[in-house]
This record gives C-alpha cells, sequence and structure tokens, in this order.
C-alpha cells in the first residue's frame, strides 16, 4: 500500500456552485478543480464545510457534491477531505460511511451546536461514534468556536484522544487563540498529527508556532499570493511573508467592514475566476452590487510583491 502523503501547504475550503434557482450546479466542479490547481497553484480541497454552506445543503446534495469532487479531481488532486459534520448523530455516520465508500482523502466533523457536548469526554465519544464508520479514512476534527459555541480546548482534546479514534489524523484549527494552537503543537512532538489553520488573516502566526498548513475561503482566490507567503516564510524571509499577510489583511479588513461572509465569497470567486458560484442559499441573501463593484476596485489595486 502506497504510504499517504501527508497533508500540509494550502486546503482551499470549496464553495458550493448553484443555480440561479439555489439547485447545486455539478458541471461547475471539472472547472473549478483546474482553476484552483492551474491558477492557483492549490491541491487539496475541503468539501461541504462552513464556505461550502454544508449544514445548508441535504444529505444527498452533500453526497453529490463530495462524488464529484473526487471524480474530477481524481490525478489532479492531492487531498480530498470531506466534512461530514451534522447535528446529529446518524446523518454524520451515513455521511462518514459515504466518504469512505468513494475514497474520500479525509473526513472532518464539527461538534454539535443544538445539544451541543459539554466537557471533552462527551466531544470525544461523539467524534468516535462518526470516525468509527469510517476506519480506514483519516479523522480530522474541525474547530469553530465561534461557529458552534463548543469552547473545549483542543488542547484538552488531544490528550489520549488516538486510543479512542485510532484514524484521528489531526485538526482544522479554525479559531483565533494561537496560545491553544500553539500547545497542540508544542504536544505534538512526534509530528503524528497534522494542524491546519482556518483564520486565513492570522495564518502568518499560526505558521510561526508551527502550524502545517491552512484551511480557508480566500485560498480560492488568493491561492497563489498565500502560496508565495509560504515560500517567503520558509526561506526564511520574514518581511516578504509579513507583506503578502498584511495585503490579504488589508484586502479582508475593508470587505469585512462592508458585510463578509458565505455569500459575499462567492462573489469574490466569481469576478476573479469568471466561474459562477451562483447565490447562497437562504436564510443567506446574494452579495448586493455595491459590496461586488467596492470588492473588485479594493482587490484590483493591491499591489503584490514581485508584481504577482
Amino acid at each position: 500500500m502506497t504510504p499517504r502523503k501527508k497533508l500540509e501547504g494550502l486546503v482551499a475550503a470549496t464553495i458550493t456552485p448553484m443555480t440561479a434557482d439555489g439547485q447545486i450546479n455539478l458541471p461547475v466542479i471539472r472547472q473549478y478543480v483546474d482553476y484552483l490547481v492551474n491558477e492557483q497553484n492549490v491541491k487539496n480541497v475541503f468539501v461541504n464545510g462552513t464556505t461550502g454552506e454544508g449544514l445548508s445543503l441535504s444529505i444527498q446534495e452533500r453526497k453529490q457534491l463530495a462524488e464529484e469532487w473526487m471524480c474530477q479531481g481524481k490525478d489532479k488532486l492531492d487531498h480530498v477531505i470531506i466534512h461530514v459534520g451534522a447535528l446529529n448523530l446518524p446523518e454524520c455516520q451515513e455521511l462518514a460511511r459515504h466518504a469512505a465508500a468513494i475514497g474520500a482523502g479525509g473526513i472532518a466533523v464539527i461538534a454539535p451546536f443544538f445539544f451541543k457536548p459539554t466537557n471533552k469526554d462527551e466531544l470525544v465519544a461523539f467524534l468516535q461514534k462518526v470516525a468509527s464508520e469510517a476506519p480506514e479514512v483519516p479523522f480530522y476534527y474541525y474547530h469553530i468556536p465561534s461557529l458552534t459555541g463548543v469552547k473545549i480546548r483542543v488542547e484538552e482534546l488531544l490528550d489520549g484522544i488516538k486510543a479512542q479514534i485510532p484514524t484521528f489524523q489531526g485538526v482544522k484549527f479554525s479559531d483565533t487563540d494561537l496560545l491553544d494552537l500553539a500547545q497542540c503543537i508544542n504536544k505534538n512532538e512526534t509530528g503524528e498529527f497534522e494542524f491546519l489553520y482556518g483564520v486565513d488573516e492570522q495564518l502568518l502566526g499560526a505558521l510561526a508556532v508551527g502550524a502545517n498548513g491552512a484551511v480557508g475561503s480566500t485560498y480560492n482566490y488568493l491561492g497563489q499570493q498565500t502560496n508565495l507567503m509560504l515560500q517567503a516564510f520558509a526561506k526564511p524571509d520574514l518581511a516578504l511573508a509579513q507583506k503578502y499577510q498584511f495585503l490579504t489583511g488589508e484586502f479582508l479588513n475593508f470587505v469585512i467592514k462592508l458585510g463578509f461572509g458565505v455569500a459575499q465569497t462567492k462573489a469574490v470567486m466569481t469576478f476573479v475566476s469568471g466561474i459562477p458560484m451562483g447565490p447562497p442559499r437562504l436564510p443567506l441573501v446574494d452579495a448586493s452590487r455595491e459590496f461586488i463593484v467596492k470588492a473588485k476596485a479594493k482587490l484590483d489595486s493591491i499591489v503584490w510583491p514581485d508584481g504577482d
């Protein structure tokens, strides 16, 4: 059996393309894969997560999207990670079994966020019941307390987790608590776990404490620039890496003030890539024309280092 290639570098949190009437637009995925690989130099994807409106999709839609990403990404993408989290255990387990059946490179799960786990043991018990349905598939915990309200520290979660979840591979760490992330990485002396940072505008700080890579929405359309930041950091050329991070932050700071979420991300990806991402699904509403005009002007005005 070929050893698994380590997941590192950039992972695009994929957008779910939709038609004007709100149906998933599967034929666009092929073009989307080619764009990520050829234009952004991003060869890893995280499907059906927050950016992909995963919790707003039906189970059948999520399966269809997972299958299409696996099909179109074959021989082009290095890793396809499928988010299988849901509000109830049976649906998580069904999605985990499906991801395993189609050959996904990994599965990830958020904490359930209506009836919430209140301590580490409750959370691990839930995650174990999902992971056990895909016993050969690397398993990631998707830590995003700002949306789930589950604030159990990942450092605490790691203690003994491999014994309970043998497939545990790492964490998609979408939180600003770099102390927690640093303690996780400090504990990971053997390097068996992967820590992928999920707050794009703070990636450089996460790299400084040892993050392996990143999962984020901006890597759909700023992947090339962020890859150059990773290269600069690795040299190391900290001043150049900072320049890339500051410019990414300048754009995000601008659009956040306008109101920036999944709907606006779809709009930005559409005007940058030329691939129609369509509207979001209610209760989210489409980005305004004013947002699109201002965001495009701002992005066009940024002069990246080396003329990129």
